[in-house]
């Protein structure tokens, strides 16, 4: 609802991508119009929050084109945080077995998640939030958002390394994609990476016949990790978060 206690009205929402084929399901086309994830779309429309050209709106119902989408929302909305956090080697990000320690217990933050995984024994940026619009934005490959990464090995860099890194490497039948490397010294380098394997760095280095002594993702986007110490965070605000939403479409 605006201001005036009027419906909201997300037919006109602008839009960030390619017009997807109709129909869809109303909980695909919330997500697409970034009003929320399709699990909080679903949430609203249990709630009977959303109507289709004034139908009060069920789980799997699907929109057609020119179809209008009214939700009718009561409360103030939501108001979205960003947080840069160091994530020290052994925390989990998500998941945690039992004796392991995840992100939730190691920091005074509520209702926030993380973006993305970091493995437990790689350490640096994590970015913590409770905004679910940005997750697929973020983190699809698609979208060739750009993290960077310090990484040592235990032996010295072959002198082909950067060369096969940056060509992309063939990981167990995957060919990763063209990225950005620095070497630093002779077994410390920069990677730039537009996508996210499991394990994908780690993996890339042992077919090349090296092994990772130490992993710490340092950039995100334009968020970086800077000076933030070990199991710390800070807010993202201002300019940055700016860029940071303008970059994802927001």
């Amino acid at each position: 609802m605006d201001k005036n206690g009027k419906q909201k009205t997300l037919i006109n929402r602008p839009k960030t991508e390619a017009k997807p084929p109709f129909p869809m399901r109303i909980n695909k086309y919330l997500a697409w119009k970034q009003y929320s994830t399709r699990r909080g779309a679903d949430e609203l429309i249990q709630k009977k929050h959303v109507f289709i050209n004034g139908r009060l709106a069920v789980l799997g119902d699907k929109v057609l084109q020119g179809d209008t989408v009214d939700v009718h929302y009561r409360g103030k909305p939501k108001t979205y945080v960003y947080f840069a956090y160091n994530k020290p080697i052994g925390t989990i990000t998500h998941s945690p077995q039992r004796g392991e320690k995840d992100i939730k217990h190691s920091v005074a933050l509520k209702d926030v998640f993380p973006l993305g995984r970091l493995d437990k024994n790689s350490h640096g940026l994590i970015i913590l939030t409770n905004d679910g619009r940005i997750t697929d934005k973020l983190l699809n490959p698609d979208y060739e958002h750009e993290k960077e990464y310090l990484v040592k090995t235990k032996e010295k860099l072959r002198g082909s390394f950067k060369q096969k890194m940056e060509a992309g490497v063939n990981i167990e039948g995957y060919q990763t994609k063209p990225c950005k490397v620095q070497i630093l010294n002779e077994n410390t380098f920069k990677i730039k990476l537009t996508e996210g394997k499991k394990h994908q760095i780690r993996r890339m280095c042992s077919a090349l016949f090296q092994e990772v002594a130490d992993l710490k993702r340092t950039k995100i986007l334009n968020i970086e990790l800077g000076n933030l110490t070990s199991n710390s965070f800070r807010p993202i605000e201002g300019s940055e978060l700016e860029i940071f939403l303008k970059t994802l479409g927001f």
